[in-house]
């Protein structure tokens, strides 16, 4: 006997099998990782044995006895302030002067986006090269013209203004997010501005910066989510700039000098593959998860805000 559904039953059908892509994917890549972080977080696993509950001691050792959980946070938080608003305002600023250019636009374009496609290891090796403070070419400028360059990336104090540095060098993707945006601008409201006698600084104040400030808050969360996971630059850059040969079976301590580079997602890669505590790994990687979750949360509730005030 053929099963009869009625019409609303195979509408509710009809829309599940449309979102079961996405619903396959969400449980798989995110809701089942979560969930297992959070499992594991109250658990002592090392990735041998069975894991065994052991409450929130897990929780204790991160927020009381880890001596580096401290230094890492401030790092993380202090690249997602300083290198998420240099890159906004910098990728913006690109993207007005290659809006503004007449001549050789292609040039420039292709000039400011090539760095971004270099792989981010290879783009710290040489950056990390660039920046050597005995035989880089940049202490070398600098000292012809009576400079006595930094460290850089053997100093504490200007390990990361170097990886701020770097971040900036492959701006390229922001920069054309944001020339799409400039280049979206309506030309009619600029011609308004300019009957009224508005200025160049009262076109971008009052007609650019309306326009784009969807843009703009696309890049502060995308730029959050990225820097909250940032790993790869700063692991390289400072096992490079150590001078420590790296071979086979060699355990990798992150965070030269002084711990200045560590971030949490390099903390995460050691205690859970180095030191084989899957419990404080999942326990940093919630407290990544927390924090990113809220700052994004922020930014979006203070977009809805000015939307709500301009209205």
């Amino acid at each position: 006997m053929a099963l009869t559904l009625s019409r609303p039953a195979r509408r509710r059908l009809r829309t599940l099998g449309f979102l079961s892509p996405w619903l396959i994917g969400f449980s798989a890549f995110f809701a089942y990782p979560l969930i297992a972080t959070v499992y594991f977080s109250f658990m002592h696993y090392n990735q041998i044995k069975a894991p065994t509950f052991v409450g929130l001691r897990n929780w204790k050792y991160v927020f009381q006895d880890m001596p580096l959980f401290g230094p890492a946070l401030w790092n993380t938080l202090w690249l997602v302030v300083v290198m998420v608003a240099l890159r906004v305002v910098f990728g913006l600023s690109l993207g007005l002067l290659v809006t503004k250019i007449k001549t050789g636009v292609g040039f420039f374009r292709t000039a400011f986006y090539l760095p971004y496609l270099a792989p981010p290891v290879a783009a710290t090796v040489a950056f990390v090269f660039l920046l050597n403070p005995s035989t880089g070419p940049v202490n070398e400028v600098l000292a012809k013209i009576g400079i006595d360059g930094p460290n850089w990336f053997n100093d504490p104090t200007w390990a990361k203004p170097s990886l701020v540095l770097l971040s900036l060098w492959g701006i390229g993707d922001l920069m054309v997010i944001f020339m799409a945006a400039l280049l979206d601008v309506p030309k009619e409201q600029y011609e308004a501005a300019d009957l009224d006698g508005a200025g160049a600084w009262g076109k971008f104040r009052y007609v650019t910066w309306p326009s784009i400030t969807p843009i703009v808050m696309f890049a502060v969360v995308t730029g959050v989510v990225q820097t909250m996971q940032y790993y790869t630059q700063a692991l390289v850059a400072g096992k490079i700039a150590s001078g420590v040969s790296i071979g086979p079976g060699s355990v990798i301590q992150p965070g030269y000098p002084d711990h200045s580079t560590l971030t949490v997602p390099q903390l995460v890669y050691s205690m859970g593959f180095q030191n084989f505590n899957t419990g404080a790994a999942c326990v940093l990687s919630l407290v990544l998860f927390v924090i990113a979750m809220a700052v994004t949360m922020l930014l979006m509730r203070k977009r809805s805000g000015l939307l709500a005030a301009e209205d």
